[in-house]
């Protein structure tokens, strides 16, 4: 991996790119920089394109599932970096961990239960309980000297009074960037035990950790929390390959996968695209030293950004992330409502961002900012921050 080129800009547009080439079909002006979606600008590790390249060089592409030998990559990858035994009747296939969450409100729900959030909160899982008739119930994540906690005396509490049958628990947590201990993914788990609420774990940026920091696999704590969890997982963000949809969900329980793969049944989905089957192989045996020269690049970056606002912007205020590519910086320095600090990234500054109020009220203020770019292109969008707010 000496030879990795992680400086160069590739030209992602022109390519159907949902996030350079349809800025202007999404309400945004057509020059903005984006930083918003939760993808990479750097070229996928080079097994992955060579395994892709003889499976195009084969010719046929009708319907595949995985072997055996899919199932050991991912075994060999679980067990090697989080000390975590799966077993092959645990596994179902899905083509994203949003499909996944959606299909387990709908199996361990009814309309009208509650589903517990800690916001703010990556916004599809909002979208998961709204648009399935389902209520929110949220405890908030409370924010302490730049560091958010779990309110565990609240989250009991809204479980008590809400009618909370499933909790939707990211982790790494997106937008925060929180890499939850142990200590508390075992308090988590010992509350939901006590009310008989189950649990739906998106380990989705698993891989991402900075230094000093583990991720602890939800399944690991005890049987019991296993017993009472699904567990999401995919290659997309950790290899940059979101757009092969290819998911694993992971349901110890057999009573929770059987209502899990009845619901899945009930949409009709069958066989997952045979590319994307290939890839994620190819990804788990090959892809590990690619994986960490992004995460060193990406460790680069973040500092970059954290001497930036530091030096250059210091009511800018960066929330200190312990996983995921992505940050999270608190701009309520400067008063703007909402809408006011929308306009000023968008026209101003001419970036796309996500804002932090789609991650719930408590996001209300603050911007997420991907860094998974070249630094180049890092810079750029920095400087336009910069020069946008001293408009």
């Amino acid at each position: 991996m000496d030879t990795l080129d992680l400086d160069t800009i590739i030209d992602r547009r022109g390519t159907g790119c949902l996030k350079y080439d349809f800025a202007v079909q999404r309400g945004k002006p057509a020059d903005v920089l984006p930083f918003w979606v939760a993808d990479m600008d750097f070229r996928v590790a080079e097994p992955i394109t060579r395994a892709l390249h003889a499976r195009v060089d084969h010719g046929i592409f009708g319907y595949s599932e995985a072997g055996s030998s899919y199932f050991k990559a991912l075994a060999d990858w679980q067990k090697t970096y989080f000390h975590w035994t799966i077993h092959p009747e645990w596994l179902i296939k899905t083509p994203g961990v949003v499909p996944a969450i959606n299909i387990a409100v709908k199996a361990l729900t009814k309309p009208g239960d509650g589903v517990l959030l800690h916001q703010p909160v990556y916004y599809p899982f909002l979208s998961a309980i709204e648009k399935n008739g389902r209520r929110l119930v949220n405890s908030g994540l409370v924010l302490k000297e730049g560091h958010y906690e779990i309110d565990f005396d609240d989250m009991e509490r809204k479980i008590e009074e809400g009618g909370v049958k499933l909790a939707l628990l990211c982790t790494p947590h997106n937008p925060v960037g929180r890499v939850w201990t142990k200590e508390e993914l075992t308090r988590y788990a010992e509350i939901c035990l006590r009310h008989d609420v189950k649990i739906v774990a998106d380990e989705i940026h698993q891989d991402f950790t900075y230094p000093g920091h583990t991720h602890t696999t939800f399944a690991t704590i005890s049987r019991e929390a296993a017993d009472n969890a699904i567990i999401c997982t995919t290659p997309s963000k950790t290899f940059n390959i979101a757009g092969l949809q290819n998911s694993n969900i992971f349901i110890p329980n057999p009573e929770i996968r059987r209502a899990f793969q009845e619901e899945l049944d009930a949409f009709g989905y069958d066989q997952l695209n045979v590319m994307g089957l290939v890839a994620s192989e190819a990804a788990y045996r090959e892809g590990r030293p690619w994986l960490e020269a992004v995460k060193s690049y990406l460790k680069g970056n973040l500092d970059f950004t954290r001497s930036f606002f530091k030096k250059e912007m210091p009511e800018m205020k960066l929330i200190e992330p312990e996983g995921t590519y992505l940050i999270w910086v608190d701009a309520s320095a400067y008063g703007l409502s909402n809408e006011e600090l929308e306009h000023k990234i968008l026209y101003d500054c001419h970036l796309w961002l996500d804002m932090g109020y789609i991650f719930g009220k408590e996001g209300e203020g603050f911007l997420r900012f991907n860094l998974a770019c070249p630094r180049e292109t890092l810079e750029k969008g920095l400087r336009q921050l910069k020069e946008g707010f001293e408009k």
